[in-house]
């Protein structure tokens, strides 16, 4: 049995949902999370594949392997990450930032955005008390997932960041958030699997773009954002694609990170489809 990890924020639900309508999934176990925790059972083997942050690859690319074709990403606009400020975005220099603890890769993206493409030289800290104590403590916020967006819905004077409408302002190409990794050793001995689970993946992600109206009246999503606002938000926000161009801007991401020293070097992507198989 295949051990699936779950992100359970919004974004993720059309897939998960039309994965479990419309395929047999007697043979998946599902495990919840948000990011960080389902990056570190993957890391200790706890679970077998999951949408994961995308820096969690680059970090350890001899451990894992990229499912092909599938992201969470945003090619503009992504909603769901964003920066709350009482300050512009150019005066937070030599300031305080409190960070969401649930996603390395958006904390990575905010100090990519805040010293190359704004000059600034922050301060950054883990946000350990409520939302509205950290802003009251801070200049800045970073939420991302559910509670930026429901962050969002709350009238505010303050000033909010999308990253994904930054990055994109900047470079002209998609940010990919999370890739669909897997195990080298779950590719080494159940490698059939594992294709069968991406090509299930990837039909699922197309009945669900068709079928976005329906889940958002179905989600549970829809009780506190609406049914209308989600499924705009997946149809406006989000994309769970990885083409060239989503390529492009992860390479890009990577190559920054390395720059910055957030990452030892720019890793190579290396894809399921790619692995050896045992003969």
């Amino acid at each position: 049995m295949l051990r699936i990890g779950r992100i359970e924020y919004a974004n993720c639900t059309p897939i998960f949902t039309s994965l479990r309508d419309n395929k047999p999934c007697d043979d998946y176990q599902f495990v919840g999370g948000v990011p960080a925790q389902l990056n570190a059972m993957l890391a200790a083997g706890s679970i077998d594949v999951c949408p994961s942050s995308s820096i969690e690859y680059a970090r350890h690319p001899d451990r894992y392997l990229i499912l092909p074709h599938l992201s969470i990403s945003s090619d503009a606009a992504v909603g769901s990450v964003l920066l709350f400020s009482h300050v512009p975005l150019e005066d937070l220099d030599n300031r305080d930032i409190l960070l969401s603890s649930e996603s390395a890769t958006s904390v990575n993206l905010l100090k990519i955005l805040l010293e190359k493409r704004f000059g600034c030289n922050c301060r950054y800290s883990v946000q350990t008390v409520s939302n509205d104590m950290a802003l009251r403590e801070t200049p800045a916020l970073l939420l991302i997932g559910d509670a930026a967006l429901r962050a969002s819905l709350l009238k505010s004077d303050l000033q909010v960041y999308d990253l994904g409408q930054l990055w994109h302002e900047w470079t002209g190409l998609p940010f990919v958030f999370a890739l669909w990794l897997c195990r080298r050793q779950v590719a080494e001995d159940r490698y059939d699997e594992l294709v069968g689970l991406a090509n299930n993946l990837v039909e699922s992600k197309g009945i669900a773009q068709k079928n976005l109206t329906f889940i958002a009246e179905n989600s549970l999503e829809a009780s506190w954002m609406g049914a209308d606002r989600l499924e705009s938000y997946w149809r406006e926000n989000i994309s769970y694609d990885l083409d060239s161009r989503h390529l492009e801007g992860l390479i890009l991401f990577y190559r920054y990170c390395a720059e910055s020293g957030l990452l030892p070097s720019e890793p190579e992507l290396h894809f399921l489809q790619d692995f050896p198989q045992k003969e």
